[in-house]
């Protein structure tokens, strides 16, 4: 499943340049809905959209609130042949990468068969492969996770995107693609060194905007988001992909 992406040739040159210098770059929606192709390459993005009101709350969370609702799948790819998706499996990350719920195998509902075999899914998929593919040349095999985020802000119950704080993933690379934000304020990006000193901050504000992360050389969290009107549904909707060589 899945074509690779052909990203412009100045576009790839100047993320590359940024992730190889920084660590992490900041692409804005105009820039990131391009390169990630032609519209047909997209052509389910409605309904693509659409499949985060059907995301189910965290359960890890309900001690610490009901704030944040995800799915979650699991796909390999060679590195010039298929993407393919993989049977469902839970998500692990060591204490070392998440103090909070580290050390624990956390299922989630599984991302919508539909939703994960689309060519949106599929295509960002491809752009990811690519484009990190470039940064690391010998990877034969790459492992992703895909992240479906609704992070809901109440005015009793500010909505927090990593409620574990400023963090490392233990993965290779890290693409946030910002699928809307409905009624909220804050939800501030922020990307700290090895030394956790603060190197830069943006906002995910419009749809396709992104941030792409090298997980090994820095750190990154999110400010809690709260609502405009607290009267009025309030979200932050995120796609979340991890990207681990295999």
């Amino acid at each position: 499943m899945g074509d690779n992406v052909q990203v412009p040739a100045t576009a790839t040159a100047v993320l590359l340049q940024l992730l190889t210098d920084d660590g992490y770059a900041f692409v804005r929606g105009a820039i990131m809905r391009p390169m990630l192709g032609a519209s047909q390459a997209l052509s389910d993005w409605p309904a693509f959209a659409a499949s985060w009101d059907a995301l189910e709350v965290d359960p890890y969370l309900e001690n610490r609130g009901r704030y944040r609702r995800r799915r979650h799948a699991v796909y390999t790819a060679d590195a010039h042949g298929a993407i393919v998706r993989e049977s469902h499996q839970p998500h692990y990350q060591s204490r070392e990468y998440n103090e909070l719920f580290g050390g624990i195998a956390r299922w989630f509902e599984p991302v919508a068969p539909e939703i994960g075999a689309g060519p949106s899914l599929l295509t960002i998929l491809s752009f990811c492969r690519a484009l990190f593919g470039d940064l690391a040349p010998s990877v034969d095999r790459w492992r992703f996770e895909v992240h479906q985020f609704r992070i809901e802000a109440r005015s009793d119950e500010p909505g927090q995107p990593t409620p574990e704080g400023v963090h490392r993933d233990g993965v290779d690379f890290v693409l946030v693609l910002l699928i809307q934000r409905i009624n909220i304020a804050s939800g501030t990006t922020t990307i700290h060194g090895r030394d956790h000193r603060p190197l830069g901050s943006f906002t995910l504000a419009d749809p396709f905007d992104a941030a792409l992360v090298d997980d090994a050389r820095v750190y990154h969290g999110v400010t809690p988001v709260i609502p405009i009107d607290p009267a009025q549904p309030a979200y932050r909707d995120v796609l979340v992909v991890t990207c681990r060589r295999q």
